[in-house]
């Protein structure tokens, strides 16, 4: 098969005329054999030409718990609740309005399922639900005082990664990404690993990049089976062809640049092509983790049951991150189907909470001694966020203690960890029982500052104009945590 130019003068019938699917049009980047586009570094700068103050980290590691896990199953210490164990939460907390919770159910305090114990030389106190990471405790900052403005999933879930509560709004993953670029020109600066059971609710929107240029959304990547959807070039193309096809599209799109002007839109489909071409090349190499030692998959838990798919995912990140990939975000948990694979613990919190546990503790504590060991950890920030968090009382009729807990947006646990956090520390709290947050309270828009802040990013100068307004991450409110920070 042969291209001539006046086969295809117009750029919109050559595309219809392409069968080839991404694989080969990816091959417009010219830039990896012809270095006709770009420049011969090997990073992607961002729209920050310079970091607004020194930063402390380089990439982030975000891990979602969808659904809302439990604060007083987990991170947050009662030593009281066992003696409000069947009270109601007005008995315990003297107050007399009745508590407005999602499903309207409000029935008896519950005391954790799980026991607490201090660990490490700092002395957090971690609940056995979470037995691997207690021995990492020193490296965690864990905040017991989130709260968030919605119960509901979707529109919580959308206040978690981009601080508005509406559709539409990037993702700090994709904030990221447009703000410092990546250290490689070779793969996505904003990766993202679903869970290996379902997509969450919404699918892509849980990392879109909204209104900033579409190379910044996140990349879909799977620990088993393809790693990346419409990749590989297709069986039957030739590298004759392949090459021609990119030659020619590449001067198409130079044409109509040259006579309409730049086009954001067209600009990055072009950038996404190229990434595409070249991630042909590195991605098999990434993703090949046999090239590990049998230490390294024991530690972070490969073919290890049910944490398989997760510890997986947990190791390409690490390897991802070592080929300058900026942002990886890992979600636990899938869709609001049933069975529920997720961490929304209606119906029997404990049950639900020890499936979900048991997938990501022993893939997460290894990622972190590798990545302490590597000494990758003093440059890496790792985020541990869920929606919201859930009630300390039951789920069930008013005078009964279930064994399910409600969604709860008052007050809720997260941690961090990495070199930028000062590590083994608690920050905030909330009131006796723990269903609202009392102390230094913080709000998403208070998160993404400290994170921004850790890359070394001024949240209210990363900006970005759209619709007449210059947006951020955390619309127009938010403060740094310094008390967190090292």
């Amino acid at each position: 098969m042969s291209f001539t130019e006046s086969s295809f003068r117009n750029r919109r019938n050559f595309l219809k005329s392409i069968q080839y699917g991404l694989g080969t049009t990816a091959a417009t980047a010219m830039m990896l054999d012809d270095r006709l586009l770009g420049n011969d570094s090997n990073s992607q700068p961002g729209a920050l030409s310079n970091t607004h103050h020194p930063a402390r980290a380089k990439r982030v590691v975000q891990i979602v718990l969808t659904g809302g896990f439990s604060q007083v199953d987990s991170f947050d210490y009662k030593p009281e609740l066992p003696k409000h164990h069947g009270k109601t939460l007005n008995e315990s907390l003297g107050r007399e309005e009745t508590p407005d919770v999602f499903f309207g159910k409000v029935g008896r305090i519950r005391q954790s399922d799980f026991e607490f114990s201090q660990h490490g030389e700092s002395g957090l106190w971690i609940s056995n639900l979470f037995p691997h990471l207690a021995t990492v405790a020193d490296e965690l900052t864990i905040i017991n005082s989130m709260f968030a403005e919605t119960s509901n999933h979707t529109p919580a879930t959308f206040q978690e990664n981009t601080g508005f509560r509406l559709n539409g709004f990037p993702v700090i993953g994709s904030w990221t990404s447009y703000g410092l670029g990546s250290e490689t020109r070779d793969l996505p600066s904003y990766v993202v690993f679903p869970d290996a059971r379902s997509l969450p609710a919404g699918g892509s929107i849980n990392w879109t990049n909204g209104f900033l240029p579409a190379q910044h959304q996140g990349v879909v990547m799977r620990s088993t089976g393809v790693a990346i959807d419409d990749l590989a070039i297709p069986r039957g193309i030739s590298k004759t062809q392949e090459t021609a096809t990119r030659k020619l599209l590449n001067r198409l799109n130079e044409n109509l640049n040259s006579r309409q002007g730049d086009d954001n839109d067209l600009t990055a489909r072009v950038k996404s092509y190229e990434l595409a071409a070249r991630m042909q090349r590195v991605v098999p190499e990434i993703t090949d983790l046999g090239k590990e030692n049998q230490t390294t998959h024991e530690l972070y838990g490969v073919g290890n049951g049910e944490a398989n798919d997760f510890a997986r995912s947990c190791l390409l990140t690490r390897r991802l991150l070592e080929h300058g990939v900026r942002f990886v975000q890992l979600f636990s948990g899938g869709a609001f189907q049933s069975p529920r694979v997720n961490w929304d613990g209606h119906e029997n919190c404990k049950k639900n909470h020890l499936r979900e546990a048991g997938r990501i503790d022993q893939p997460i504590t290894g990622f972190i001694k590798d990545l302490k060991q590597r000494g990758m950890l003093d440059d890496t920030v790792i985020l541990f966020t869920s929606e919201f968090g859930r009630t300390p009382f039951a789920e069930s009729a008013a005078d009964t203690v279930g064994p399910g807990r409600d969604h709860n947006q008052n007050g809720f646990s997260v941690w961090v960890a990495g070199g930028a956090f000062q590590g083994g520390i608690n920050y905030g709290s909330t009131d006796p029982v723990g269903y609202s947050a009392i102390e230094n309270r913080v709000h998403w828009n208070d998160f993404h500052a400290t994170i921004l802040h850790t890359l070394g990013i001024n949240h209210k100068q990363l900006t970005y104009y759209h619709n007449g307004i210059k947006r951020r991450l955390t619309n127009v409110s938010g403060h740094v945590i310094k008390d967190i920070l090292s």
